[in-house]
């Protein structure tokens, strides 16, 4: 029996993926509670977002956990951040002393901290903040930072550099600054500001 060429060649194709194992992928999503899946299929709804995907779940489990793996002081930890902090606040005019106070405060230093209420990565951008300002990767340190730096500096702006209520605003949101015109009576959020202002005062004499 003679087959044409095409119908070899198709019968060829059918038989290689029969054969021949399909790469899998693997995707890590969070929700809007902050608790994170590992799923070897891909989610389209708007609950689930993506922060990483690849092609092994080898490592997606330190993604997932998102528990603090830094043991030493932040003075060693944020070294490694170093020249992304510097470059970023320098492109937006924004205090580096504070950006790095901020990034202690939310995270210790921690790209892979996660809060309970959804808060991820260095500066612990909201999933809300973050898609503001076009961030797609949470946990990448140079996403995270700049994300982060833009929201500080738009904050500069809406409330006349007046850094108590850009920092009350940083944690409680704007809302809840403008609702009380001022720093809102929220032990968290003035314990908050109080901590970002010392330590950015540590972070001024460092060079």
């Amino acid at each position: 029996m003679n087959l044409p060429l095409t119908r070899i060649v198709l019968l060829f194709g059918l038989f290689l993926g029969a054969v021949l194992p399909v790469q899998a992928e693997y995707y890590l999503y969070q929700l809007p509670d902050g608790s994170r899946i590992i799923t070897d299929r891909p989610k389209f709804d708007a609950d689930h977002k993506l922060v990483r995907k690849s092609r092994t779940p080898t490592g997606l489990g330190r993604y997932a956990a998102g528990h603090n793996s830094f043991n030493t002081a932040p003075a060693a930890n944020y070294l490694r951040f170093e020249n992304i902090i510097h470059a970023v606040a320098n492109q937006h005019k924004i205090d580096v002393a504070l950006v790095k106070a901020v990034i202690h405060t939310e995270s210790f230093f921690n790209p892979n901290a996660t809060s309970r209420k959804g808060a991820s990565g260095l500066m612990q951008l909201m999933p809300a903040t973050a898609e503001r300002y076009g961030v797609t990767d949470l946990y990448s340190p140079r996403q995270n930072i700049e994300g982060g730096v833009r929201y500080l500096r738009d904050l500069m702006t809406r409330y006349s550099q007046r850094i108590k209520l850009v920092l009350a605003a940083y944690n409680a949101g704007e809302a809840a600054v403008d609702r009380y015109q001022g720093i809102p009576p929220y032990p968290e959020t003035r314990n908050y500001v109080k901590k970002v202002l010392e330590r950015k005062e540590f972070y001024s004499t460092w060079p």
